[in-house]
């Protein structure tokens, strides 16, 4: 597959001052190409570099096979265009009139508008589907509509690579998406080639086709996100302190180790993840169980709870875990069940609920009223039955 956009030992920064050094990058045709890396370590410079805004501190940028340094503005313009986080373009201008720019290094001396240009114009509109704001004031859109407006002049340009600084900036998720969506659709449709930076870690996993991480003056890996992101990946690459970023869900979970009350949460299959958060923010000690490892719960369990007591994948629960897990459940101060399903594998974890009520402990519920006394019998009198969140932390409270 061809290549639209290739750096060779590509150093970049300002006058002799080195930002980012060693910049081997091969933008293939109908690819989306990330930076992803904290603030500060010189995504912008190099996309400003690969622009031609900045010449290279070393080496060369190629825009398919050609010297970027050697090519003419006006050809340039013709090959690339290029959204910016800092571009300015006049309030009282309307939205067609700012698409209409893209046709400027076609247009001749006088800057006149052919029926070609009008076609190319209305398609990029179409396109990007900002056929609704045309005629209103670009000073009048909110952030989001003016970025699609924005990609729509640059596509105008018909261009062969699009290049953008942070286009997800300051957008709500709806606007996030839609940008993304756009380019996905151009680089499959019109086989252009995107270069962006992102802060939107989930996003540029899921939206683009491959990654380049910048820290520490360098490019410290690239390629596919599923190759790339694994372990501890994310939290290396941002020194993320008190956190802990799962790779397989996309989320950030905020570590808590306050050394308050200890509950125990008996979950599984996703019931535990609103709990964890919820109880964590209120200072609580967690440990939950009995969890398998291939289950959603244990992957938030790992990162927020003070302890998991787990099972290997498609095993049944042994004895000597349940041992384990009924040792926590004697130095806990509560004990909730999540309402978790119960099946043939996790059943030990309602004889679990049932010990606890043999031990006098404060045990609370969010399972279904009609469904306690099928998996507790008559220890349903003694579990304290709760239908939202906010309801078990008022208990949990009047409790302490």
């Amino acid at each position: 597959m061809e290549n639209t956009i290739t750096t060779k030992n590509l150093t970049v920064g300002y006058g002799s001052q080195k930002v980012v050094n060693n910049i081997d990058i091969e933008g293939l045709k109908g690819k989306i190409i990330c930076l992803l890396g904290p603030n500060g370590v010189g995504k912008s410079t190099i996309l400003r570099t690969l622009s031609g805004l900045l010449s290279p501190v070393e080496g060369i940028v190629e825009i398919e096979g050609a010297n970027l340094a050697e090519i003419k503005s006006a050809e340039i313009a013709k090959k690339l265009s290029v959204v910016l986080t800092d571009s300015v373009s006049p309030r009282l201008v309307t939205v067609k009139e700012i698409i209409s720019m893209g046709r400027t290094p076609y247009t001749n001396f006088f800057g006149k508008i052919t029926d070609k240009d009008k076609e190319i114009i209305n398609d990029a509109i179409d396109t990007v589907g900002v056929g609704y704001l045309a005629d209103r004031f670009f000073g009048q859109l909110s952030d989001g509509e003016k970025q699609k407006v924005m990609i729509a002049r640059a596509l105008a340009q018909q261009p062969k690579l699009i290049i953008l600084d942070e286009p997800t900036s300051h957008l709500d998720i709806r606007h996030k998406v839609e940008v993304v969506r756009i380019l996905r659709n151009l680089v499959k449709e019109r086989n252009i080639t995107v270069i962006l930076s992102l802060h939107d870690i989930d996003l540029a996993i899921k939206g683009c086709q491959t990654l380049l991480l910048v820290k520490d003056g360098k490019i410290i890996d690239q390629g596919m996100p599923e190759d790339i992101i694994r372990k501890g990946t994310i939290s290396k690459l941002y020194d993320i302190k008190g956190a802990v970023y799962n790779e397989l869900l996309g989320s950030v979970e905020i570590e808590n180790f306050k050394n308050g009350e200890k509950i125990f949460i008996s979950a599984g299959n996703g019931t535990g993840i609103n709990p964890y958060r919820a109880i964590s923010r209120e200072g609580y000690d967690i440990i939950s169980g009995i969890l398998s490892e291939n289950d959603i719960d244990y992957q938030v369990a790992i990162a927020i709870c003070k302890g998991v007591i787990s099972e290997k994948p498609f095993e049944d629960i042994k004895e000597e875990t349940i041992n384990n897990a009924k040792m926590e459940i004697d130095s806990s101060d509560f004990v909730l069940d999540s309402g978790f399903p119960i099946g043939k594998q996790n059943i030990a974890n309602c004889q679990l609920i049932k010990y606890a009520v043999s031990k006098n402990k404060k045990v609370f519920s969010l399972r279904k009223e009609n469904d306690l006394k099928k998996y507790f019998g008559e220890c349903q009198s003694k579990i304290t039955v709760c239908h939202s969140m906010s309801e078990l932390m008022e208990k949990l409270k009047k409790g302490r």
